[in-house]
């Protein structure tokens, strides 16, 4: 009985898990886009930490972990994207650097973020 009531525990509380995760490539701004708007109204700046995904709503807070570094870093959905097959999400230059993805411009990351209640 006592392993039924563990085993029970155990399964509802990962099932109950809200936090969510994607793995897959990751790549940054271009300087070009700078100062434009983004697909959520706001004006893109490198200088935030922002992030573009295809479906994500726009205001979810991710975090990006550079999987070859172990560095991670937060940032807010903000915009479309990326539009490059592929490739999960796009990152300002601020938060590109942050987690070492500069130099290589295109990197394996994982994101991870908390399902939004309804």
């Amino acid at each position: 009985m006592k392993k039924y009531i563990l085993f029970f525990s155990l399964s509802l509380l990962f099932s109950c898990s809200s936090k969510l995760s994607q793995t897959g490539k990751a790549s940054y701004y271009a300087d070009k886009f700078n100062g434009r708007k983004t697909a959520s109204g706001v004006t893109f700046r490198n200088s935030k930490k922002i992030a573009a995904h295809k479906t994500l709503p726009f205001g979810t807070k991710v975090k990006v972990t550079n999987l070859s570094n172990g560095k991670s870093t937060k940032v807010v959905v903000q915009d479309r994207g990326p539009h490059v097959a592929g490739r999960i999400i796009d990152l300002s230059k601020k938060s590109a650097k942050k987690i070492g993805l500069i130099d290589q411009g295109i990197g394996n990351v994982k994101i991870e973020y908390k399902k939004k209640k309804k």
